[in-house]
């Protein structure tokens, strides 16, 4: 069966010569929730925004439900919703204004929904947008792409500017979005890494234009480990290596590195060496995302404007 969203050898390049994608490969299959974490100018905005079929890429496959978005009809475009990290809504109309508006864009509209969500979350619905703070016009905004009852949603950094307990009413809403009717299938980015672990199924790695790693949350959460192993002396031994390593430093006597242990007989090989001391310490997410690019380079600055550029292309409306 064709995954709900996929995209295979994705690659994007700005005017400003901001390489933005760079072989981006995903699969999302039905009713999965998969976040995408990376640091700023990873590429994440712009991986969004190609699904959507917003931006073109310069080369690769991208398609959600069966089609590409860039040239699907709205029949097939109004089964996905889209919420951008920089979402501007018409400041001058209210969310009764935008109710009425953007309902006559879609087949299935639940106005008694966002009723609902604006009673949930306490927005004022006559007020005009402009007034409401800036995470009252996120949570405006959310409600109207909940408010078309889509079978996928794309999200970029939804949470952001919410306060944490409209953090948790976001999230219970993307589980109501889940169970309603045939279920939805969820793609976001974001950087609130503790709210992603209790609501994605997968998490994938992003970092200059490609996905590097990834795998379901429950997986990494029971495997990923911090492995120290502390040698007498000066040095480890000559091409020492922890089993299962996916990034190792190393500082006199002292190797860390980020692992996957999916047994703990997977160490006892080292537990054996002479003088070896070996700890083992559980990752949150976060602290899996940390460790990841502890030790790696900082972004290219050549590189590094593709999120940005992405949004600008998106206030002109192109």
């Amino acid at each position: 069966m064709e995954p709900v969203i996929y995209a295979r050898g994705l690659g994007k390049s700005f005017r400003s010569g901001a390489i933005a994608l760079n072989g981006f490969q995903i699969r999302v299959e039905a009713g999965a929730v998969y976040g995408l974490i990376g640091r700023n100018g990873a590429g994440k905005t712009t991986a969004l925004r190609v699904l959507m079929g917003l931006l073109h890429a310069d080369r690769g496959d991208a398609r959600v439900l069966g089609a590409s978005l860039w040239q699907a009809d709205r029949a097939h475009r109004q089964r996905v919703a889209y919420l951008s990290q920089s979402q501007q809504l018409p400041d001058w109309m209210s969310l009764d204004d935008l109710n009425r508006y953007t309902g006559h864009f879609y087949d299935h509209w639940d106005a008694a929904y966002l009723g609902e969500l604006a009673r949930r979350w306490d927005l004022p619905r006559s007020t005009p947008i402009v007034r409401l703070s800036g995470g009252n016009q996120r949570l405006a905004a959310l409600a109207l792409a909940l408010a078309s009852r889509p079978e996928v949603l794309l999200l970029d950094e939804p949470a952001a500017g919410l306060d944490p307990i409209a953090r948790r009413e976001l999230n219970q809403c993307l589980i109501d979005a889940l169970l309603h009717g045939d279920g939805c299938t969820i793609l976001l980015s974001t950087h609130l890494l503790g709210d992603l672990e209790r609501l994605a199924t997968q998490v994938g790695i992003m970092d200059q234009g490609r996905v590097v790693a990834e795998g379901a949350v429950e997986d990494w959460q029971r495997t990923m480990r911090r492995v120290q192993v502390v040698f007498p002396g000066d040095a480890p031994p000559r091409e020492f290596a922890i089993p299962g390593a996916l990034r190792s430093t190393i500082l006199g006597p002292v190797v860390t590195a980020l692992a996957r242990v999916t047994d703990d007989a997977q160490l006892a090989g080292i537990r054996s060496l002479p003088g070896a001391r070996v700890y083992v310490f559980p990752l949150t997410l976060e602290e899996l995302f940390v460790d990841w690019f502890r030790e790696a380079s900082p972004p290219d600055p050549a590189a590094s404007g593709d999120d940005a550029e992405a949004g600008r292309i998106e206030a002109q409306g192109h």
